[in-house]
């Protein structure tokens, strides 16, 4: 049997953790960023979990994550 694929645009934006939550990057932190404040700006830094409902989809595209 062949090996699955895993999606490359998922592979670039996500990880899976020891626990088996996955991993993403704040959204809104790329460009168009001088009309943001400050406080908005440093509040989307580091990193957060995808969503409960979003998580089984991203997981699918990541077979060996």
């Amino acid at each position: 049997m062949p090996k699955m694929k895993t999606k490359s645009g998922a592979k670039k934006r996500f990880r899976v953790r020891g626990s088996g939550s996955v991993k993403r990057a704040q959204a809104f932190k790329r460009h168009i960023l001088t009309k943001k404040s400050t406080k908005n700006k440093r509040q989307l830094r580091g990193s957060t979990s995808v969503h409960s409902t979003n998580a089984d989809s991203v997981r699918a595209m990541l077979p060996y994550g």
